[in-house]
């Protein structure tokens, strides 16, 4: 039988209960992609990550959400990161994940803010009316004035408040394969634009703080805004704050997080 040592962490807060919740598993040795994909499936959170740990190299990063392996996530990244500092390496204060899809990942601990090295993914225009009418009109009653389309269809709206007061049919969206980044400008004076990310087709309905989707979302608001330093508010119910800065093709995404509790799996 094997124990597998793992921890549930809350990214993008400072406080339990908020933010967007991972479950991280240290690994001394591989597991195969059906194990780690069941394993997924068993935590039912939006994503469950994996570090192998390896002799004289960079520990090795991937990441599950319940239906299959993804490509870039960061809030699960940074639960990653905060579990190596505070569990495993607590001397160290910077570890680089390699990674399957995204390339070395590199995250700096500055006390209890954690900084990841994220790829840009600005994306390109696309028309309105490219996207499916179904998903337009499950969203909301209101239209987008602007889309991007990258890994996320990213559309972009007129206020804020329809951002906020989103209540999509995800019933219906589940019929569109793909993630949904809705996003707004802000009116507060202590963030610059909003988000909301739906994934109704991957089993999590809407993901609470999404890391992977601002590297679509940063260069966006940065050209707009003409700021290369952003703050973000993703307006999920449990909510979640990213520090953002854009440097060449490159993102810095900020951010806390907590670990709520551990465990020991038995295989």
């Amino acid at each position: 039988m094997n124990e597998l040592k793992f921890w549930q962490v809350d990214a993008f807060t400072n406080v339990a209960f908020k933010g967007n919740p991972a479950a991280v598993f240290i690994l001394e040795e591989e597991l195969n992609d059906h194990l780690m994909q069941n394993i997924a499936v068993e935590m039912n959170l939006s994503e469950t990550a994996f570090i192998l740990l390896r002799p004289n190299q960079n520990p090795y990063l991937r990441w599950f959400t319940p239906m299959f392996e993804i490509d870039l996530c960061g809030h699960a990244t940074l639960a990653s990161a905060h579990v190596y500092f505070s569990q495993i390496m607590p001397s160290v204060d910077q570890v680089i994940f390699d990674t399957k899809f995204a390339g070395p990942l590199t995250v700096d601990k500055n006390n209890n803010y954690l900084t990841m090295d994220f790829p840009s993914r600005p994306g390109k225009e696309i028309d309105l009316l490219s996207v499916p009418d179904h998903v337009m009109k499950n969203l909301s009653d209101v239209d987008p004035i602007y889309a991007r389309k990258s890994r996320d269809l990213m559309l972009v709206y007129k206020d804020e408040e329809t951002i906020l007061n989103m209540n999509p049919n995800f019933n219906e969206l589940m019929n569109y394969d793909g993630f949904i980044i809705v996003t707004a400008k802000s009116k507060s004076v202590d963030y610059d634009f909003i988000s909301r990310f739906f994934c109704a087709s991957d089993g999590i309905s809407e993901d609470p703080v999404t890391g992977s989707a601002h590297c679509t979302l940063t260069p966006y608001w940065s050209f707009q805004l003409n700021k290369k330093h952003l703050k973000a508010f993703q307006a999920s119910k449990r909510g979640g704050y990213l520090d953002l800065e854009i440097i060449n093709d490159r993102i810095n995404i900020s951010g806390e997080a907590v670990i709520i509790f551990d465990g020991i799996m038995r295989i």
